[in-house]
């Protein structure tokens, strides 16, 4: 078998890459760097207040000491926590609001953006947004859930943690 002679001037051990190695490796590098510059964006944005204007601050949502609270009989609580740039976040956003009008008095809903407040994140021991974690009358966690909860599943849930909302 006759080897083709290299017209561009490598030397015989070498090959050139392929267009197709070469796309894979920009890609990775490009990806590399975007994930990067979104670290440094996700850190920058600690401070700021860019999000969703239904997102509450946890001091705000969770305080128990007011007279009007301890007025208030106890209710089941699902608390969504999440961030206003997350998608699914954002997805949740119309959910919970109606989550919110339509079942007031049945049980309540606390949203809280663990990018306004990292110390909630912490306090809850979020790992993954959104983060729904569903609580009985008396405080107890019942039921935790990761990522987007359709309206559907979540009264489903209620109902397998035999919390009746009819």
């Amino acid at each position: 078998m006759v080897e083709k002679s290299n017209l561009k001037g490598e030397s015989d051990g070498q090959q050139r890459p392929s267009k197709r190695s070469l796309v894979l490796k920009v890609t990775i590098v490009l990806l590399l760097v975007a994930a990067v510059a979104g670290a440094i964006l996700f850190k920058g944005e600690h401070g700021k207040s860019a999000a969703a204007p239904s997102r509450q601050s946890a001091s705000n949502a969770e305080r128990t000491n007011s007279p009007m609270q301890k007025q208030q009989k106890h209710l089941p609580r699902l608390v969504d926590l999440g961030a206003g740039k997350c998608i699914p976040c954002k997805m949740m956003v119309p959910i919970l609001d109606e989550l919110k009008m339509e079942y007031k008095g049945k049980f309540d809903v606390v949203v809280i953006d663990v990018w306004k407040n990292r110390s909630a994140g912490r306090k809850y021991r979020i790992r993954v947004i959104p983060t729904q974690i569903f609580y009985d009358a008396a405080g107890k966690e019942l039921y935790r859930h990761q990522g987007f909860f359709a309206k559907d599943d979540i009264l489903k849930k209620w109902k397998e943690l035999g919390i009746e909302l009819d």
